[in-house]
């Protein structure tokens, strides 16, 4: 966190702007770092204690800064719309998978990790296809790499469209991987579209739970007809096959629900007003160091290991997400100064 902190202000004395924010230098000298050394064991915990949990810690209080009204603002065609671009991603997204080759199960773990959040997501449907192993390994890998390009390139799009704070938020939340990445992505900008930004991404997360039963529910029916007795393989594929999550917090994260708590008692008042800059803060330096601990995580070799077509799929079907979200936007007003 020193270092980043230390070389954006170098910079901003230099340029006499910050072109690169604290959070995404943090990333990067991670990254920079994970390349030519490999943490041992006894780093472990400690990098994922700072990638994952002060992350989520640091989601749960920004929820301190959005408010019910900020939801009411937003509206219902903003609400339809993100329902309609995570489908229609996922439709397009398996299409190109199959398109080029891929296998039905490795398709649709693309389709749903680039469409709803990325490794929740795969990690959720993986048990309800059948999915190997190596197809979770290589998406799960393609999807965190990825994921860091997608926060560090996003500012920088941003600045080149001259995007307004709302919908470079909604573009953020329709487009990155995960809730902490969007903060990410989102901060170098404004704190608002920090709050747009994770609201957005907020609903998206939580179509994971309809797509999961959806899938489900095919599945099973392609399986089959019920009156039909399995035989002695198919038996034994089901005695092995893992259950769908039985408790609500396996579909929703801790953070997600910490942070709907927060918005609740931002909006019925309970947050004292001199509390929230201090928050926001906290929110910001947990971030940071969060970002220096997933740089360490990032191993850009994996993209090789990956092969051609999965990343062309993958790398397209961002694309796709992007553009559609996009459209959204145009279509809605939000980057109207």
């Amino acid at each position: 966190m020193g270092v980043a902190v230390a070389l954006q202000y170098v910079e901003t004395r230099l340029l006499g702007r910050a072109w690169l924010e604290s959070l995404v230098i943090a990333i990067v000298v991670g990254t920079g770092i994970r390349t030519v050394w490999i943490p041992g064991q006894q780093w472990s915990a400690g990098i994922k204690f700072s990638s994952k949990t002060l992350l989520e810690v640091a989601v749960v209080l920004l929820g301190a800064n959005v408010s019910a009204l900020m939801i009411e603002k937003a509206g219902g065609g903003l609400l339809a719309g993100i329902v309609a671009v995570v489908f229609l991603s996922i439709f397009l997204s398996y299409g190109f998978g199959r398109l080029l080759g891929l296998p039905r199960r490795m398709a649709i773990l693309i389709a749903c990790g680039n469409s709803i959040c990325g490794n929740s997501a795969i990690a959720a449907v993986a048990p309800i296809i059948d999915a190997h192993s190596d197809d979770v390994a290589g998406a799960i890998a393609f999807t965190a790499i990825l994921g860091v390009a997608v926060v560090l390139g996003l500012p920088l799009i941003a600045l080149l469209l001259h995007m307004t704070p709302t919908g470079f938020g909604v573009l953020a939340g329709l487009t990155v991987y995960a809730v902490p990445q969007v903060l990410a992505a989102t901060a170098p900008i404004s704190s608002l579209s920090a709050q747009v930004g994770t609201l957005v991404k907020l609903v998206r997360v939580l179509m994971l739970g309809p797509v999961v039963l959806g899938l489900s529910a095919l599945v099973g029916r392609a399986r089959g007809a019920p009156d039909k007795a399995p035989n002695i393989e198919q038996q034994a594929v089901a005695t092995r096959r893992p259950r769908m999550p039985a408790r609500l917090g396996d579909l929703v994260p801790w953070f997600i629900v910490g942070f709907i708590l927060m918005i609740c008692l931002r909006s019925l008042g309970a947050i004292p007003q001199p509390l929230l800059g201090p928050l926001s803060e906290v929110s910001n330096g947990l971030t940071i160091i969060s970002m220096a601990a997933l740089g360490l995580g990032v191993d850009v070799r994996q993209l090789a290991k990956a092969g051609p077509r999965v990343t062309v799929v993958v790398v397209l079907s961002l694309l796709a997400l992007g553009g559609i979200a996009w459209v959204l936007i145009q279509i809605l007003g939000l980057n109207r100064i």
